[in-house]
């Protein structure tokens, strides 16, 4: 299923509950579709957020608005139903906004050029951290739920673990790397890696022991982890690199977006269909930190199928204390 969104899409993200995925564009603007296996994607919503581009987009407060951020500096809340801008932030950082994740049901995490992360409390309705913790442009976010970690990654090379709460831990941490090297890190000991390098460039978690890659040739695949190995390519997006994946809220679809301005919804099923007999034996090998990269020798061809931008600071106002005053 492919989506023609006729501009240059930065991010999306899926409804966590229903069949609606939304798209940031070079724009400014928002798109919502709503999709259907059996029924052309119908749009329901586009929204000029921005008066640059949207990067970065989460659908929060479980589902009933959408947070979006641009390298004006805003962080934009929109009404999913309506469309009707909720709240705006316009000085939320000194920096162009560049990524956004969510964190716990009441906080969000966003990202900016500048390597600064700030912490959003929706119910106090504050930016509740700031963490000065990398020297250039924010790439990539991810929470650990379970640990309470976030875990941020730079264009200055280095990858950050910032405490929110606890000390519990967990296995391993997975980076994606601009060279295309795959990282994998014990928790904890994050000097040490092992590597997985084909050009990868994202990475989507699908279970404990697999993932799914983005490269910069448009190939999308299946990754094992432990022992470290290409299973094999599941799709091609284009010829363009891979700029975005997400899976939709019942892990059926799997979206992705690159530089030929569409966004492609897969069945997920069909595309791993037949990788189950590339698969490792676990049993054997799971206890195993290979340092290497192993490849199938028979694989098959794949389905069918940089967002650095000029920043423009925007202007700074005292007003952050009360941005998610109305969600």
């Amino acid at each position: 299923m492919e989506i023609d969104l006729e501009k240059l899409p930065f991010d999306l993200d899926f409804h966590p509950s229903t069949n609606i995925v939304a798209a940031g564009l070079i724009t400014g603007n928002l798109l919502l579709y709503r999709y259907d296996a059996e029924a052309t994607p119908q749009r329901l919503l586009e929204v000029n957020a921005h008066t640059e581009s949207c990067r970065a987009l989460r659908f929060v407060n479980e589902g009933r608005a959408i947070v979006t951020g641009s390298p004006d500096c805003s962080i934009l809340a929109t009404d999913v139903e309506t469309g009707a801008a909720i709240a705006r932030l316009d000085n939320s950082h000194e920096a162009a906004v560049n990524r956004i994740v969510n964190l716990t049901e009441s906080t969000i995490a966003s990202g900016d050029d500048e390597g600064c992360i700030k912490v959003w409390d929706t119910r106090q309705r504050t930016c509740c951290n700031t963490l000065h913790v990398h020297e250039e442009y924010i790439s990539d976010m991810t929470f650990a739920s379970d640990s309470m970690k976030l875990i941020g990654t730079s264009g200055d090379g280095t990858l950050s673990v910032c405490n929110l709460r606890s000390n519990k831990n967990g296995r391993k941490v997975v980076c994606g790397t601009q060279s295309g090297t795959l990282l994998l890190y014990s928790w904890g000991f994050f000097k040490d890696c092992s590597c997985l390098s084909d050009e990868i460039i994202l990475n989507l978690k699908l279970d404990e022991d697999r993932l799914i890659t983005g490269s910069e040739n448009g190939i999308i695949s299946l990754v094992g982890i432990l022992p470290n190995r290409i299973i094999q390519p599941i799709a091609e997006h284009s010829e363009y690199p891979v700029e975005g994946l997400a899976f939709s809220h019942d892990k059926k679809i799997l979206g992705s977006i690159s530089h030929d301005q569409t966004l492609k919804l897969w069945n997920l099923d069909e595309l791993l269909l037949g990788s189950e007999n590339s698969m490792p034996n676990h049993s054997a090998a799971s206890d195993s930190d290979s340092d290497g990269m192993d490849v199938d020798a028979s694989i098959p061809k794949p389905s069918k199928g940089t967002k650095r931008k000029n920043v423009s600071k925007g202007s700074k106002l005292d007003n952050s204390t009360n941005f998610f005053a109305d969600m």
